[in-house]
């Protein structure tokens, strides 16, 4: 549960006045620093995409951003828990919205507020600026009048255009209302569902759950004034359609025995007393803001077999409509839809219900602080920070444009459009999945050695799920400590469990191998060495009965490289292990060694640091740029540093070092290589440096901890360079995302080494 933040009004105002003010702001796209950029992107240049476009308006998807520009468009009548507020006032919750499509979709917005309530006027208005976009999202404007704003819109306009407030909701509560009836194994054609709350999202609401197969003769509709009757004549054209013929005149009556509630209305309106007399298994959906028609608590104290769900993002199951509209948009935008029709609506449902029932990533778990999220009670729809919402909803909607006829450019290659839809995300992730999809070519067998610990446990299962590491996994440590972890936490695994203090015979076998490979080791000594789970590990990998060795999670880094040194040993030509780190940046990855073995290493073993450090580079499919690290830019020929660059250049002279001897800023600035030429002994490159080898392990611990403390980095690593076989050893207490990525590279390498 996200907890309650203290002084939210403060933090609020200050989050939103600190410097550059409110939420959004506008960045280019293009290249802008020479006069030749300035003449392209303006005048004389400009002239030329203008032509294009009046030749042919299709162009302007190709030469302008309208076909990734959403407007978000209110009159702030009806803004959410503030009522009709008015535009001005409304531009915070626009900012939102546009900050919302941008950051988990790759949407760019223009919030516009107008101060208009004539729907006519409002209309004209939205018109004459539709042509600068390629979808609009009415935001906050009230019933009945949103009703027509929408549709007049969808019908004279040629982009799509969707009321959030409408069908966010409906999309999102209809994919919950599909799971929670298939975890309690009622149909949805059967049910007797209570919807308290006429207004448009209401009405949208029930309207969606009718084309997924709700009997409409089942629904009872509430508003302020009571159900709605056939015998009332206050009911707008919207209310009438869901208007009965019935002897039942108040909430308490009809709500006895029913299925479903469905709350889009004020708190507290759902009592107790009214929860108890619900039918077995009921499913309350909750949705008013910020106080829900009944309290989550309360409902749960209540009735124990109760499916709550609400719209606050501190309880399980929260209808949140970010689960939807970036990606509904961003298929439609994709595919040039002029529409946004029910189809696509019902396939946006199917997908985001289909998603709640896999599998959760790590990721997802440690944004909501929990262990092992799984389909139930309290999930059953997927958490807004799942980053496979974009691949699942996008693609439904975009192909459900195509079939139903109303998209103008479909998609051809649907491998290729998911790869874009992944692109327009972090980077970051994007360098994960590259080396994701290579381990999985062929994954391999590995062996952890703390098997007693459910980070490796979970991280094993996340491998195996993503067919990274081979079902055949082996960990060490107690069989029943680790079988009891698994129990516990419901995890899918079923890993071979090797307890070296159980194992006397493979122990023995292990003693006399071990005894012929060191002789200095005593005999009465090597049989309690070989029951330590590293030196066990390495061994395993040592006699290849596992690929890879993976240790470190319990303890200190050289308590872990000792035993992996003694049995498996360093490359004739390297002498020395060396440990790397692979900092995963918005510009790349980055590379930085020695940052965990090596003291103060000679100029020999800076030359072996680096040759190593540019073989795991390749490993990316980059061309390394090195920059030899030192306290000055200029040093003595007789300095290690100078010493160094002088080997690299004359050995290996297709190796590009920047500028020999460089400091760190220097090196990561492309435009401060360029002005000092004046440097002796110096390599120039079109690229900033990639891989970074320090003068000695504390300033290369320290610059690595300063680069993961000024912001968050994922990483890789460390890896340890010139072991003869895989083996890696973790950082301490390393979370799952780290372990999962560090053992996904482990596979890569040994793929390599093969």
């Amino acid at each position: 549960m996200v907890k309650k933040i203290k002084n939210l009004k403060h933090e609020a105002l200050n989050y939103h006045s600190k410097f550059p003010t409110g939420k959004i702001q506008i960045s280019p796209t293009k290249d802008y620093s020479t006069q030749k950029d300035l003449s392209l992107a303006y005048s004389p240049g400009v002239a030329e995409p203008c032509k294009e476009i009046y030749r042919s308006y299709k162009t302007v998807y190709k030469y302008t951003s309208k076909g990734n520009l959403v407007a978000v468009i209110t009159n702030g009548s009806a803004v959410l828990g503030l009522g009709n507020i008015g535009a001005l006032a409304s531009k915070p919750v626009m900012e939102g919205k546009a900050l919302l499509f941008k950051i988990f979709s790759g949407i760019d917005v223009f919030d516009i507020e107008i101060n208009e309530s004539d729907p006519n006027k409002f209309i004209e208005i939205v018109k004459a600026i539709a042509p600068t976009f390629g979808g609009i999202n009415l935001e906050d404007i009230k019933s009945p009048e949103a009703f027509e704003i929408e549709k007049r819109l969808k019908f004279e306009l040629d982009i799509p255009v969707m009321h959030d407030d409408q069908h966010g909701t409906a999309i999102i509560s209809g994919a919950a209302l599909l799971n929670a009836l298939s975890y309690v194994k009622k149909n949805i054609q059967e049910i007797k569902m209570i919807v308290n709350g006429a207004g448009s999202a209401a009405i949208s609401c029930t309207r969606i759950y009718k084309k997924l197969g709700l009997n409409p003769n089942n629904i009872l509709m509430f508003d302020s004034k009571g159900l709605l009757h056939s015998s009332r004549k206050d009911l707008t054209t919207e209310k009438e359609e869901f208007a009965v013929n019935t002897k039942l005149q108040n909430l308490s009556e009809a709500i006895k025995d029913s299925d479903v509630f469905i709350g889009l209305s004020i708190g507290g309106v759902l009592t107790e007393k009214m929860l108890k007399s619900m039918s077995k298994n009921p499913i309350v959906f909750a949705m008013a803001n910020p106080d829900p028609e009944i309290d989550y608590n309360v409902a749960v104290q209540t009735r124990s077999d109760v499916i709550i769900a609400t719209g606050r993002s501190d309880y399980p199951n929260q209808v949140n409509n970010v689960l939807g509209f970036p990606y509904i948009f961003r298929g439609a935008l994709d595919v040039r839809a002029t529409i946004i029709n029910d189809e696509m609506k019902l396939a946006a449902i199917y997908a985001i219900a289909s998603l709640a029932k896999e599998s959760v990533p790590e990721q997802v778990n440690i944004v909501y602080n929990k262990k092992n999220i799984s389909f139930g009670k309290d999930y059953i729809i997927p958490k807004p920070f799942d980053n496979r919402l974009i691949t699942r909803v996008a693609p439904a909607v975009a192909k459900a444009a195509m079939d139903s006829g109303v998209a103008r450019s479909p998609i051809i290659n649907w491998t290729k459009y998911r790869e874009i839809l992944l692109d327009r995300m972090e980077y970051e992730n994007k360098i994960i999945r590259m080396i994701q999809k290579r381990a999985q070519s062929n994954p391999k067998k590995i062996v952890f050695c703390n098997g007693e610990e459910y980070n490796i446990l979970k991280s094993i299962q996340i491998l195996q799920e993503k067919g990274i590491i081979l079902n055949s996994t082996i960990v060490l440590g107690n069989k029943h400590k680790i079988q009891t972890l698994i129990n516990k936490h419901n995890l899918k695994i079923d890993p071979i469990i090797f307890d070296p203090k159980k194992n006397d015979q493979k122990v023995k076998d292990y003693v006399n191998i071990l005894l012929y490979k060191n002789k200095k080791i005593i005999k009465s000594n090597a049989y309690h060495i070989m029951q330590n789970l590293d030196y066990f590990g390495a061994m395993m990998v040592d006699q290849g009965e596992a690929d890879i060795v993976m240790t470190g999670y319990s303890n200190p880094f050289r308590y872990s490289l000792k035993p992996i040194l003694d049995i498996i040993g360093t490359n004739n030509l390297c002498q020395k292990t060396a440990g790397l780190m692979i900092l995963l940046t918005k510009h790349g990855p980055i590379f930085l060694a020695d940052i965990a073995v090596i003291k103060n290493p000679t100029t020999i073993e800076l030359v072996r640091i680096t040759i190593m450090t540019t073989k795991i580079v390749k490993y990316f499919d980059m061309v390394p740029c090195i920059a030899m690290l030192s306290f000055n830019n200029v040093l003595s020929k007789t300095n290690k540093i100078y010493k160094t660059v002088d080997f690299l250049h004359k050995k290996y002279p297709n190796l590009v070092v920047l500028h020999g001897e460089s400091q760190l800023n220097l090196s990561l600035n492309k435009l401060c290589l360029e002005k000092n030429l004046t440097y002796f002994n110096s390599k120039i490159s079109n690229n900033k440096a990639n891989v970074f080898i320090f003068p000695n392990i504390e300033s290369g611990n320290l610059t690595y901890k300063f680069f993961i403390g000024l912001e968050k980095i994922k990483t890789i690593g460390p890896v340890l360079l010139g072991i003869k076989k895989p083996a890696y050893i973790m950082q301490m207490k390393s979370n799952i995302e780290e372990i999962v990525n560090l053992s996904t590279f482990s596979v890569i390498d040994a793929q390599i080494r093969h």
